[in-house]
């Protein structure tokens, strides 16, 4: 059963993805798609959080990632770090990001959710560790869509 859980959060991600792209949010980005930097915020005086790429989210927790998705408003990537699968996306626009997470949360499922950057892992804690470093805030939710963390 500890097998099932360990891939949980992972499939739960290739899930959303794929439905996501079935949906007609799956539309090819031109290569060098990513997110966009938050420093206009920042210049025009107001402090951003800091936006990461799927390639410096995964590089944070020790890997380097495999783009699995590139869609118009987000892309996806995948690697495994110390044996423990991680998915990583960025996106385009915030909206775009809480219209996949509140999909994603009737599969249930664990994230980071961070300024247009999300990740996706198994452990509570390490992700509560890499939210001191990276910022953003760890949300879990039960396949029911029910939020279990605040």
């Amino acid at each position: 059963m500890a097998g099932f859980s360990r891939h949980r959060g992972v499939a739960v991600s290739l899930v959303v993805a794929s439905a996501l792209t079935l949906t007609g949010c799956g539309v090819q980005a031109e290569a060098d798609s990513g997110p966009r930097s938050a420093a206009s915020t920042a210049a025009s005086g107001g402090k951003a959080p800091r936006t990461y790429t799927v390639e410096q989210l995964a590089a944070a927790v020790g890997c380097t990632a495999e783009i699995t998705l590139k869609a118009l408003d987000y892309r996806q990537g995948e690697c495994t770090s110390a044996g423990i699968p991680y998915v990583f996306l960025d996106f385009v626009t915030a909206e775009g990001q809480r219209e996949w997470l509140d999909y994603a949360q009737m599969y249930g499922g664990l994230y980071l959710v961070g300024d247009r950057w999300a990740l996706s892992a198994e452990s509570k804690s390490f992700m509560q560790e890499l939210s001191r470093k990276l910022g953003g805030k760890v949300e879990e939710h039960d396949p029911g869509g029910r939020r279990t963390t605040g």
